[in-house]
């Protein structure tokens, strides 16, 4: 499998400058007392503020991979924000540990919110950025993280869930989004039920949101991640198709809610 992204990011304290002169640099902050260290992109060639984007990884952590879609959403022209959920330095290729990890978050959906406020305030400081046009996108575990930051009522012109878990404890609180909601979602994704789905319809239209859901047939968990499959993890399985599409469908999106 070609691991493209893994050459790019070294251990290291300094940005990088890539041929596309797109920056890639850590960036340390906090929320409630706990180090945090997300990773900033942005076109260096450009000083006019653009839109920005907070990631929120999937449970595995803060891994290459949101970095690297960091790195393609900065290309695309955006001041894109790979945001910390665990902790400075924490990752894991372990799915016992990162279901411990993503299940303090589940368990408690405020220290989610708060975490993830974190990340898109932090994003929402950055001189390039232009503070009334922000998004938030987010993978598996990522993807439900964005969705409870647009149910906190956070100021997001939109939110984007990938492949990402629909529940939440607070349905009521949908009636705080701001923005438009848009969920990408598999067919054959075992762990996102039709009736999970179904669920979410009912939540945002309850709430009238302006909201949507793709689903790609034949689609499993994770499709959009090339490296899925290594962990030999039944139902999470990279779709190629599906992350084309998915990558498409975001890039209409954005060009819906921030006017470009």
């Amino acid at each position: 499998m070609q691991r493209y992204w893994i050459l790019f990011f070294s251990i290291c304290a300094i940005p990088y400058w890539s041929y596309a002169d797109v920056v890639i640099t850590p960036v340390d902050y906090s929320q409630g007392g706990e180090p945090l260290q997300g990773w900033l992109a942005y076109d260096n060639t450009t000083q006019n503020v653009r839109p920005g984007v907070v990631i929120f990884p999937e449970w595995w952590g803060l891994t290459d991979y949101p970095k690297h879609r960091a790195e393609e959403l900065a290309k695309l022209g955006y001041v894109a924000f790979a945001a910390d959920m665990y902790g400075k330095g924490v990752t894991t290729d372990d799915a016992g540990q990162a279901t411990s990890l993503s299940g303090r978050f589940y368990n408690d959906p405020d220290l989610m919110r708060a975490r993830a406020q974190a990340g898109l305030d932090q994003l929402k400081n950055d001189p390039r950025v232009d503070a009334r046009r922000m998004a938030a996108i987010g993978y598996c575990f990522g993807g439900t993280c964005a969705l409870e930051l647009a149910r906190s009522g956070a100021d997001l012109a939109g939110t984007i869930s990938f492949h990402g878990g629909l529940k939440t404890t607070r349905p009521d609180d949908a009636k705080n989004i701001k923005g438009k909601i848009l969920v990408i979602t598999g067919g054959d994704d075992a762990f996102i039920s039709p009736a999970q789905v179904n669920a979410f319809e009912d939540e945002m239209r309850t709430a009238g949101v302006d909201w949507q859901v793709v689903v790609y047939g034949g689609a499993h968990h994770a499709f959009t991640n090339p490296d899925a499959d290594r962990h030999g993890i039944p139902n999470i399985k990279y779709d190629p198709e599906a992350d084309h599409r998915s990558w498409a469908e975001m890039q209409a999106f954005f060009a819906e809610i921030f006017g470009q």
